[in-house]
């Protein structure tokens, strides 16, 4: 069911910061004609730190009316308070979301113990199935593989997206799982070792810009063309590089508003991209042929 390309969907906003239905509507038809596998509403690229709890919910609860069933949908609901993370999960179990992405606590720093802890109380309170989002380059904690190990026995633990691009990460994770464990990679330039190495897709930033051909890579990965795919991977590394020239979401959504499928409003403290950024954002972009 989580397999294969998944986005990780921007929250599209109006100038004046509210947010934009009318794009939402537009981004999410675009994506399943396109052929992404499944959307990931209101994570990191939704800029889930800045929308509050109504806004969170409401986002989720418009992509799963829209979406309709056509592809999963999994709403992120992490945070680094035990009790607002289920809170969140909670809706969107109520909303109908199919999973939640749960990135680890971020800026207070748990221990492992308090990692484990914290995961395995928001499964035991809603029975939705979850995913460990692990990015310690954003969150100041990483979560070890043998407390993903530990984790993956909980029932409605099902998976992990692993953001740091090591390979071995991977591996060690790969070793102590069940093979029904998801393994997702969190980082577009090397998802295509992650998938080649046992992953079974990706939760993709890029994807945002080029579904298609996001979406094609990892239908190929999976289908064991690799050389396939790597032709479509190596076409659009330039953009995996360009869209994190400054801190995701604020280049995926300078490249959007480009395309002109959104505006690039962006909530404080992120701005819009930096002016140096502009050519080789559009340079990449130029390469892969959106614009």
């Amino acid at each position: 069911m989580f397999k294969g390309s998944m986005v990780a969907l921007i929250s599209p906003m109006k100038p004046d910061l509210s947010l934009d239905w009318e794009a939402l509507h537009k981004l999410i038809e675009w994506h399943i004609e396109q052929g992404t596998k499944a959307i990931v509403a209101v994570g990191t690229t939704g800029e889930s730190a800045t929308l509050n709890v109504k806004e969170h919910v409401e986002v989720v609860s418009k992509v799963v009316a829209q979406v309709a069933g056509r592809i999963p949908v999994i709403a992120g609901t992490g945070a680094n308070s035990t009790s607002e993370a289920i809170e969140l999960t909670q809706g969107a179990l109520d909303i109908g979301a199919d999973a939640c992405l749960l990135v680890s606590p971020y800026y207070n720093k748990p221990s492992q113990e308090g990692l484990y802890q914290h995961h395995k109380a928001i499964a035991e309170a809603v029975d939705i199935p979850q995913i460990l989002y692990n990015v310690p380059g954003r969150t100041s904690v990483d979560m070890l593989p043998e407390t993903v190990i530990r984790l993956s026995k909980i029932d409605n633990i099902i998976g992990i997206k692993e953001a740091t691009g090591c390979m071995q990460r991977l591996q060690d994770i790969r070793a102590g799982v069940s093979d029904d464990f998801l393994l997702l990679s969190g980082d577009d330039a090397s998802a295509l070792e992650f998938m080649r190495l046992g992953g079974c897709g990706e939760i993709s930033v890029t994807a945002n810009v080029v579904p298609a051909q996001t979406a094609k890579m990892c239908e190929l990965m999976l289908a064991g063309q690799v050389e396939e795919a790597r032709a479509i991977d190596e076409y659009i590394q330039s953009l995996h590089q360009a869209l994190f020239l400054e801190s995701n979401p604020i280049p995926v959504k300078w490249a959007l508003a480009r395309m002109e499928m959104c505006t690039d409003a962006i909530r404080l403290p992120l701005t819009q991209l930096s002016e140096q950024y502009h050519q080789p954002l559009l340079d990449a972009m130029k390469s892969v042929e959106v614009l």
